[in-house]
Parts: structure tokens; sequence; C-alpha cells
């Protein structure tokens, strides 16, 4: 019997405190909902975030947490927010606005490849959303937009490390021609040396023997010994 009772009061403890959660969530989600009407995104904020405190699977607490961010130019915040609500939410018209919202995120964002994903979860879970199939067809057209700029612009870069290879190779075949070109300069340059150090030498010695000749010549004759054979 007394087993049965502690038991008993065990549930009914349990049952109040989830009832004080349920209310303390539904009484800070009023609160947060009144600060963003008045656009004190702030205050919306920090009441939020109460709500989640009291229920951390308040699917509509995050939803509305990333709004009051997105309003106060904390983008990446908000959209953590919205990402944590889908993995919770479970209302198909609720993911819908979830995705609408990360859809319209990634187009400010230039994030095409996922404005175009979001924007189909939205439909998936709302395909009379007018709004957010207007925005799947607009990121759609404009990723191929970007996929184009980026395909010539990776074509363009391609061409003109093409170019610059090019150019390097012809500056290294227009070197390789100089340095030849020195080479055989400098080659001629010594033979024309050679050449006039063997002609120098020539001279010298045709000289030398004209002398020579010029000597014996002075010493025959003053020996007397000129003399005709006949």
């Amino acid at each position: 019997m007394r087993n049965k009772c502690i038991i008993l009061i065990v549930a009914l403890l349990a049952t109040a405190t989830a009832g004080w959660a349920q209310k303390a969530e539904r009484d800070y989600l009023r609160r947060g909902n009144r600060a963003y009407k008045d656009s004190a995104f702030v205050n919306a904020e920090v009441n939020y975030r109460k709500a989640i405190d009291a229920n951390p699977s308040s699917a509509i607490g995050m939803y509305n947490l990333g709004n009051a961010l997105l309003f106060q130019n904390k983008p990446k915040d908000a959209m953590e927010e919205y990402t944590l609500a889908t993995k919770i939410e479970k209302d198909k018209s609720k993911l819908a606005q979830i995705y609408h919202n990360m859809g319209a995120m990634f187009l400010a964002g230039k994030d095409y490849a996922n404005a175009v994903e979001a924007c189909k979860r939205a439909l998936l879970n709302n395909p009379k959303d007018n709004e957010t199939r207007y925005n799947y067809a607009l990121a759609k057209k404009l990723l191929k937009e970007q996929q184009n700029q980026q395909q010539n612009k990776d074509q363009q870069q391609k061409e003109q490390e093409k170019q610059e290879q090019e150019k390097k190779q012809d500056q290294q075949q227009k070197q390789d021609q100089q340095q030849d070109q020195q080479q055989q300069q400098q080659q001629q340059n010594q033979m024309s040396k050679e050449n006039a150090e063997q002609m120098l030498q020539s001279v010298m010695q045709d000289e030398k023997d004209t002398q020579d000749k010029v000597k014996k010549q002075q010493v025959i004759m003053q020996s007397g010994k000129l003399e005709k054979d006949w």
C-alpha cells in the first residue's frame, strides 16, 4: 500500500511539473509574441529563449526565436534555430513555413543551391504556397545563371593560365636563343683572337727570316766572297 502511494505521488508530481512547464512555455511564448508584434525584438528573443528553457522541444519557440533573431540582423543564429525546429516540428503547414523562411534567407544570401532545396522541401509540405513556388522558380533561375557564370569564369581562368604558360615558354625560348647566340659570339671572338695571334706570329716569323737573310747577305758582301757561279 505504501509503495502504491509513493508511485501515485511521483506520478502526480511529474504531471504537475509537466503541466507547469507547458503553462510556462505558453506564457513566455505569448509575451514573446507581444514583444515581437511591437518590434521589440530583443525582448521577444528573451521570452522565446525562456519558453525553450521551459520546453526544450518547443519547435514553435525555436521558429519564433529564429524570426526575432532575423530582425536583429543575426541570420546565422536565426538559421540555426530554424534548422533545429525542422528536426522537431511534425505539422506540415508549420514545416512548410519554416522551410519557406530558410529558402528566403538563402536567396538573400545568394546561396541559390540551398535556396532551391529549402523551397523544394517547403512545397513538399505545402504545395499550394504560391510565394514559395515563386521563390523556388527564381532560385532555380539564379542558380543556373550562377553556374553559367562560374563556368565562364573557370574557362577564362584556364585561358589566362594557358596564355601565361605560353608566355613563359616564349620567354624561356628567347632566353635560350640569346644564350646560344652569346655562346656562338664568344666562340667566334675566341677564334678571331687565335687567328690574329697566329697571323701576328707568322708576320713576325717572316720578318725574322727576312732579317736573317739580310744579315747573311751583309756578311757575305763584307767578306768579299760574293762570287758568280758559272
